[in-house]
């Protein structure tokens, strides 16, 4: 199935559920798990699980609340970012830990560099590069951070920065 046919797939859903269709919700649901853990992972990490099981009851409680079925995936998009950060701080995540404490280039342990250097990374940080993944816009970010623009902007700079250092120390 392509892309598109997915993403029609899961408006057609959404509408329905909207009206009342138990088993569209059901299959709705289905439907966006993976794209929600897709989100919800590389920020809350370890518990990335659950921050997809909140995002999806966030999606379950809010969904007749959505106006536009279109903007069905920058919306859960959204509530996936903002639940992954939630259950990331409430796990105690939100200091990141020394970035001396990176592991040396060439040492052993660096087969899950990416990983390593994520780990370290505030959930906000973590949250903001998710822009780079996804390929989104300043604006775009900015909305699914629910920040302004030029907050968005100034985080990803700063979460740059501390990857890129993190990185190549």
């Amino acid at each position: 199935m392509s892309p598109v046919a997915g993403e029609d797939r899961g408006i057609a859903l959404a509408r329905a559920a909207r009206a009342g269709n138990t088993l569209a919700m059901h299959d709705l649901l289905d439907h966006l798990t993976p794209y929600i853990a897709r989100i919800c992972v590389p920020i809350a990490l370890a518990d990335g699980p659950d921050a997809t099981q909140e995002a999806l009851v966030a999606v379950f409680r809010a969904l007749r609340g959505l106006r536009e079925p279109e903007a069905l995936y920058g919306w859960v998009r959204a509530i996936a970012v903002r639940e992954a950060v939630r259950v990331a701080r409430r796990a105690a995540r939100a200091v990141p830990a020394e970035l001396a404490d990176v592991p040396e280039r060439g040492d052993p342990q660096l087969a899950a560099d990416i990983g390593d250097v994520l780990a370290r990374l505030s959930p906000g940080h973590r949250a903001v590069l998710l822009r780079d993944v996804e390929g989104l816009d300043e604006e775009a970010a900015a909305a699914v951070l629910d920040v302004p623009a030029g907050t968005a902007k100034s985080r990803l700079h700063r979460a740059r920065s501390s990857f890129r250092k993190a990185w190549f120390s």
